[in-house]
């Protein structure tokens, strides 16, 4: 059975004390996993893990900065000294402020690139000693369609972290093979977050009429395919990607979905 393979294992998320991290958080933990949720707001990860322990899973909050180098290797090792080693990194902690390039700051630009690529990058350098010892290691990381296959206005500095990602990926996972090591992303389409709430049902709608499957994805749904990344069955699957969108990506144009 896909998942059961999980099952004891140490895990460690990202950006997990909300959104699509805390779906994939959520989706370890009731498979069974011991997660690590990593977020900055130490009150928000200790909150997400008591609430997955009251489910009945195993889980603790850590406080951390992807952006540091110092944090991702404290990270690394805590999950170690509570859990007995790192297993699975979900690199997914990222940043999303929307803006033009016209009126986007340098500085803007650089904390996107640092949160999302360069956070990347530090994360799975501070857990590659712990998961070459798993013998069973995973890397995945949550990538997006806005980037690698799709662009918006006001995410260039986003989409261009989402692209690098599969750049990183690609190579990371030449690296890595020798170790038993995979490395593989999700990349999600519309998914209903605490954000898109905020924006009101009128925008959600909006979004779910341009799904074929006519719906916005839950954060679980982001949490299966990583689920599936990180499992014994996965095993022979590296440097790959799975799209996660209802459809959202296939049609032409709008008429092509009235046509349905």
């Amino acid at each position: 059975m896909l998942g059961q393979s999980i099952k004891g294992k140490s895990v460690i998320v990202t950006g997990a004390s909300k959104g699509i991290g805390k779906g994939i958080a959520r989706v370890f933990a009731q498979h069974g996993a011991k997660v690590l949720v990593v977020g900055r707001d130490l009150k928000q990860a200790e909150a997400t893990a008591k609430e997955f322990e009251q489910a009945g899973g195993t889980a603790s909050g850590f406080s951390a900065d992807v952006t540091k180098l110092g944090d991702m290797e404290k990270m690394a090792k805590t999950a170690v000294e509570r859990y007995g080693t790192v297993d699975v990194l979900c690199a997914n902690a990222g940043v999303f402020p929307q803006v033009k390039m016209e009126d986007m700051s340098p500085e803007t630009w650089d904390e996107v690139m640092a949160t999302n690529l360069k956070g990347t990058f530090l994360s799975v350098k501070a857990c590659i000693p712990y998961l070459k010892k798993s013998g069973e290691g995973r890397i995945v990381i949550t990538s997006s369609i806005t980037g690698p296959v799709t662009g918006f206005p006001g995410w260039t500095h986003y989409g261009a972290t989402k692209a690098g990602q599969l750049g990183f990926m690609r190579t990371a996972c030449m690296e890595l093979a020798k170790y038993g090591i995979t490395v593989n992303a999700v990349l999600p389409g519309n998914i209903k977050t605490e954000g898109l709430i905020e924006l009101g049902d009128g925008y959600m709608k909006g979004m779910a009429a341009a799904v074929p499957l006519g719906k916005l994805g839950e954060v679980e749904d982001i949490g299966h395919a990583a689920l599936f990344f990180a499992s014994r069955e996965a095993g022979y699957i590296t440097g790959q990607t799975i799209i996660v969108d209802g459809g959202q990506i296939l049609p032409e144009s709008q008429d092509a979905l009235s046509q349905m």
